[in-house]
């Protein structure tokens, strides 16, 4: 099983809130596919897959904070 994180978004950003999703558990993404969208005090970013799986579970909820390093969705 594999997490994708919250990737380093920029020096001093520590954590963002999750905007919204582009998957749903089940879905089948490829290398790359952005998976959530989030926004910091800076700008909103993007989170791209760091590998191709299946969604298995959302770990946060829309609207929640996120920290850098933090799990958003685990992967079969």
């Amino acid at each position: 099983m594999h997490k994708i994180i919250l990737p380093p978004l920029g020096e001093g950003i520590e954590k963002a809130t999750l905007v919204c999703w582009h998957c749903k558990p089940g879905d089948q993404i490829t290398l790359e596919n952005d998976v959530a969208e989030v926004v910091t005090d800076k700008a909103t970013f993007n989170v791209p897959a760091d590998r191709a799986g299946i969604i298995k579970d959302l770990c946060v909820s829309e609207g929640s904070d996120v920290n850098i390093g933090e799990a958003l969705v685990t992967l079969e």
